[in-house]
C-alpha cells in the first residue's frame, strides 16, 4: 500500500507580513498532482494543518478544497490535529467524513482512533495519535487511573502509545505530532525552552513506519522509518538552501518499507541575497533571478541607506527582511552577546553550550557532574 505523508501546512500562515495563502492554493494543486500521477492509495496529514487555532474562512475553504479533491481521487485521507490546531475543530463532522474515506483523530480520550485497510499482503493499522500534552493525558485519564499520571511528554506518549491495541503480526502506521529528541528545528517552529516537549524514537518501535509532524526539516530520527516529512512550503530564511518534498511510503510485506521523495516547486522561492547596495541593484546581479521570489538582503554598506526597504522593492517586490552585515551591526551583536554572558553562571552558559550541540538539555547528572567539575577547576 502506497502512501503520501505531508504535514505542517500552516494554511493561512503569514511570514514576515506577507500573507502565503495563494503560495499554499499552489503547492497543495500540486500535491494532488503528485497524489494522482504516484498512484498513492493514501495520504497521510501529520499535523498543524492550520496555522492559528481558530482559523480564517479562506484557510478554512482550501482545505475543505484539499479534502474533497483527494476523496474525489478515491484516496484514504489520515488527518491529526498539530499544535497549532484546536483539535475540536479539526475533529468537526469527523463521522460524517469517515463515510467518504477521511478519518480525521477526534480530541484525546485515552484511546486513538484505529482504521483497518487491506491490500494484496493482508491486513494493515493505522493509528492517529493528535498533538497531546502532559495535561490532556491526564484530563483524559485522571478518572480511570487516578495516580501514576504521566508529567512529562515523554510519559505522555508512552502512556497513550501504550495504551494501543498494537498486533505486531500486522503491519502498522501511526501518524503523531511531536518532537523527537536529536531532531533539527528551524526558527518558524514553536520551541518550548529546555525541550520539555522532547519524547524518544524508541517510543515507536512497535510501529513499521512512524509518520511526524511538527518539525519543518525533512529527517528521520533513530531510524529511517521514523520520519519527518517537512512543510510543503519554506516559512522561514533558516530553510531557504532546503528542497522541499512529498514523502511516498510504500509498506510491502511485513518488514519491508520503501519510501523516495518527490520535489516541490513553490509559486515562489525563498532566497538570501547578500552584497554592497551597488551590486544587489545591479541588473547583472539579479537577471537570471526570479525576482518575484521572498527575498532576505543584507546589506554590506557601511552606512544605512536612505529609503533602503523601499527602494529595494523595486527591483524585488516580495522583499521581506533588510539586514546590514558591517562593522557597526558586527559590535552591536559582540557587546550584546558579552552583556548577555555576563549575567550568567559558568554552569549556565555550559548548559546552553551543550544544548545547542544536542538538541537537548542536560540530565540532572550530567548537571551535578558539571557542578562539581567546574566547582574543582575553580578551587585548582
Amino acid at each position: 500500500m502506497k502512501f503520501l505523508h505531508i504535514s505542517d501546512l500552516h494554511i493561512g500562515k503569514r511570514v514576515n507580513e506577507f500573507s502565503m495563502i495563494e503560495d499554499q492554493k499552489y503547492i497543495l494543486e500540486q500535491i494532488l498532482s503528485i497524489a494522482k500521477r504516484e498512484r498513492a492509495d493514501a495520504v497521510i496529514i501529520a499535523g498543524d494543518i492550520y496555522d492559528k487555532p481558530i482559523p480564517s474562512a479562506e484557510a478554512v475553504q482550501l482545505f475543505d478544497h484539499f479534502l474533497t479533491e483527494l476523496a474525489g481521487q478515491n484516496k484514504q485521507v489520515f488527518v491529526i490535529s498539530g499544535n497549532h490546531d484546536s483539535p475540536e475543530r479539526i475533529a468537526f463532522g469527523a463521522q460524517l467524513m469517515s463515510g467518504r474515506g477521511v478519518y480525521v483523530s477526534p480530541v484525546y480520550d485515552g484511546t486513538a482512533a484505529k482504521i483497518s485497510l487491506t491490500d494484496a499482503y493482508g491486513e494493515l493499522f493505522v493509528y492517529l495519535l493528535p498533538f497531546i500534552k502532559p495535561a490532556s493525558v491526564r484530563h483524559a485519564l485522571e478518572k480511570e487511573l487516578k495516580e501514576n499520571l504521566p508529567e512529562s511528554y515523554q510519559e505522555a506518549v508512552e502512556l497513550a502509545v501504550g495504551r494501543m491495541d498494537i498486533d505486531r503480526e500486522k503491519r502498522n502506521i501511526l501518524a503523531a505530532h511531536q518532537f523527537v529528541t536529536g531532531a533539527g528545528r528551524c526558527e518558524s517552529e514553536e520551541v518550548i525552552v529546555g525541550g520539555l516537549d522532547n519524547v524518544d524514537a524508541e517510543v515507536f518501535e512497535a510501529f513499521d513506519y512512524v509518520a511526524l509532524g511538527h518539525i519543518h526539516s525533512p529527517q528521520w530520527i533513530g531510524r529511517e522509518t521514523v520520519r519527518y516529512c517537512g512543510t510543503p512550503l519554506k516559512y522561514s530564511f533558516s530553510e531557504a538552501n532546503q528542497k522541499k518534498t512529498v514523502t511516498v511510503v510504500e509498506l510491502k510485506e511485513k518488514g519491508q518499507t520503501e519510501f523516495y521523495t518527490v520535489p516541490l516547486e513553490p509559486l515562489h522561492d525563498m532566497r538570501i541575497l547578500k552584497g554592497t547596495y551597488l551590486e544587489v541593484t545591479a541588473k547583472t546581479f539579479y537577471q537570471d533571478m526570479d525576482k518575484e521570489d521572498y527575498v532576505k538582503v543584507i546589506l554590506t554598506d557601511e552606512e544605512d541607506i536612505p529609503d533602503g526597504l523601499q527602494k529595494l522593492r523595486i527591483i524585488y517586490p516580495n522583499l521581506m527582511r533588510l539586514e546590514y552585515d558591517n562593522s557597526r551591526t558586527r559590535q552591536d551583536r559582540m557587546i550584546e552577546t558579552a552583556e548577555d554572558a555576563e549575567q550568567k553562571s559558568k554552569l549556565e552558559l555550559f548548559e546552553e553550550f551543550y544544548e545547542m550541540q544536542n538538541n537537548q538539555p542536560m540530565s540532572l547528572e550530567q548537571e551535578d557532574y558539571m557542578e562539581h567539575l567546574l566547582e574543582e577547576i575553580q578551587e585548582g
